[in-house]
């Protein structure tokens, strides 16, 4: 049995989900992610879990292990009804999106565009917007193959990153790839248009393409949120749950069993996942 310390809790895994970052720790012997599974003992000091808890988030280290560390704030009580791999596929990737449009002041009846829009933040990020009321939504990838799953996330509109222009303009860009799709999505702002980076690549931009169009660009990290405003990041929870349980919602994934982890790996390496990547725990 795992030693469990103050303000821990040993969580059985379920679920874990496979991103870019694992991608950039591969040789890690135990990497951190994100996680869904049941309480199996809590450590002292902890209130508001208990053991036999069924409890998502993210996890430092082992996340790819059965049995893993957690800390209350980073993980919390998530329902019973969703299955594990589309709890994994809300647990972080929707708290992202739905963090970086309430970020961008998403307002109904605007325009958004969505870049990465297949990844496993960038289509719950679709989805999410026309689940607040965006009269338009573009969803922007790096393949045309990619169409099909964006439109069936709701995009009216599909553009890729080779594209000469990405349509008419938009009140607000979700960017998750940085680099020079931040000044491609700066670009397709219209006059007081708002960018949302939310990727950790950077990206420069030529602070006169904002100038003339009162354009501005904001950073989201969801980490520093729950640091600074935890009440927010409780109440996106909340509402993810309630959009997943209303059907408002649907994540897309592709399960692996754990034991064929690198293949999940190989898939998010690739570029060719459409929707979160998850192993499962039997």
């Amino acid at each position: 049995m795992v030693n469990v310390g103050a303000g821990e809790v040993l969580i059985r895994t379920e679920a874990a989900g496979v991103g870019v970052g694992l991608l950039r720790n591969r040789e890690q012997p135990a990497p951190g992610g994100e996680v869904v599974g049941r309480v199996e003992a809590v450590g002292a000091g902890v209130d508001g879990i208990a053991a036999g808890d069924r409890v998502g988030g993210v996890v430092f280290s082992g996340a790819y292990s059965p049995l893993v560390i957690g800390r209350p704030g980073l993980v919390t009580p998530i329902p019973e009804e969703p299955a594990a791999a589309a709890a994994v596929a809300v647990v972080r990737g929707g708290l992202v999106a739905l963090g970086a449009l309430h970020a961008g002041r998403a307002v109904d009846g605007e325009s958004v565009l969505v870049t990465a829009a297949a990844s496993g933040v960038g289509h719950l990020a679709v989805q999410l917007a026309r689940a607040l009321g965006a009269a338009r939504v573009v969803a922007a990838a790096g393949s045309a193959g990619k169409r099909a799953f964006a439109q069936e996330c709701g995009a009216d509109e599909f553009v890729t990153y080779a594209d000469a222009g990405w349509g008419e303009p938009v009140d607000l860009v979700l960017d998750g790839v940085g680099g020079e799709l931040v000044q491609r999505g700066v670009d397709a702002l219209r006059p007081f248009g708002r960018l949302v980076s939310f990727s950790a690549e950077g990206g420069a931009v030529d602070a006169g393409s904002l100038l003339g169009g009162g354009r501005t660009i904001t950073g989201f990290a969801v980490g520093l949120w729950s640091r600074a405003r935890p009440g927010d990041v409780d109440a996106w929870r909340q509402r993810l749950w309630a959009l997943l349980a209303d059907k408002r919602i649907a994540p897309r994934y592709t399960e692996f069993p754990v034991a064929d982890l690198d293949r999940a790996l190989d898939l998010v390496a690739a570029r060719a996942n459409l929707g979160r990547v998850v192993v499962r725990f039997e």
